[in-house]
């Protein structure tokens, strides 16, 4: 994605994960008292203790727009407007499902009179795939992703962990106001199905790996990698610590279904290559 060029096709899958977002809320977890997580559960809490004419909408918008603009130096103005715009749309399909629009919202309710579990699920799956498209379009549906993204790796923890802690206060608020823990503990599950949604659709199935090999025949492993997966390796020369002999370091992306086919090659070759594999959170490189 360019800097400073706004793409009509992020703007369309913004607009859908926005609408995907607000039904995943307003149908399954609002009518049932269920939190999102992060920024949109702040605000269902809010509107549960406000005043009728204080909507969800409405601090959807007020408190994610301050988060988002804050977070305009570090991400830029691109993501600032996406972001901003996701939210947009994601409150104002949220007022049009509950206030405007002829749509039964108790629809998920007489699931949910027998069943809280699958509007948990069922609500975090739906506001994962909104969150997931937001971010992989060069947005975010909540503020509290900004954060995350801003303040995790100052801390040291991964975007997931920040969000988690926030969340997990909320939760504990949202416990003490409503003065019973079902909601809130069911909420959980909600976030987790969120969590896991949006992993799976911004990172994909197909998490890369990277493999250390350290052996004393690299030049016939490097061969031999190159022609089966047909990508590069690198390597470097290295020195056993103990044994004090030379040997090489080679660094390898695969992805999780070549693992036990690069083992294999590798320890056909030197048996006593010392092989670690390790999770890559992205890789880019230009060779399209």
């Amino acid at each position: 994605m360019h800097h400073g060029k706004l793409r009509i096709t992020n703007i369309i899958m913004l607009t859908i994960a926005g609408i995907i977002n607000a039904f995943g809320i307003t149908i399954f977890l609002m009518p049932v008292n269920l939190y999102d997580s992060g920024i949109s559960g702040t605000a269902i809490l809010l509107d549960q203790v406000t005043p009728q004419h204080l909507t969800l909408s409405l601090f959807l918008i007020a408190l994610n727009i301050p988060l988002f603009l804050f977070g305009l130096k570090k991400q830029g103005w691109l993501f600032t407007v996406y972001a901003i715009y996701s939210v947009c749309i994601y409150s104002v399909c949220a007022w049009l499902i509950t206030d405007v629009l002829p749509v039964d919202v108790s629809l998920a309710s007489p699931l949910a009179g027998t069943d809280l579990l699958l509007c948990a699920l069922f609500g975090g799956v739906i506001s994962g795939i909104g969150s997931g498209i937001a971010i992989r379009y060069g947005g975010a549906m909540d503020g509290i992703e900004v954060m995350a993204v801003i303040f995790a790796k100052r801390l040291g923890i991964t975007v997931g962990s920040f969000v988690m802690i926030y969340n997990i206060l909320l939760y504990t608020i949202c416990g003490m106001v409503l003065g019973s823990w079902i909601l809130p503990l069911y909420s959980v599950v909600t976030y987790a199905a969120a969590l896991k949604t949006i992993d799976f659709i911004v990172d994909g199935l197909d998490r890369a790996k990277c493999a250390i090999i350290i052996t004393e025949h690299p030049q016939e492993i490097c061969d031999k990698l190159c022609e089966t997966f047909g990508s590069g390796v690198t390597y470097l020369d290295a020195k056993g610590g103990y044994s004090n002999k030379p040997k090489s370091m080679l660094y390898f992306v695969v992805n999780r279904y070549q693992i036990v086919r690069m083992k294999e090659l590798v320890h056909d070759i030197d048996p006593l290559a010392y092989i670690t594999i390790s999770e890559v959170a992205d890789v880019f490189s230009n060779n399209k």
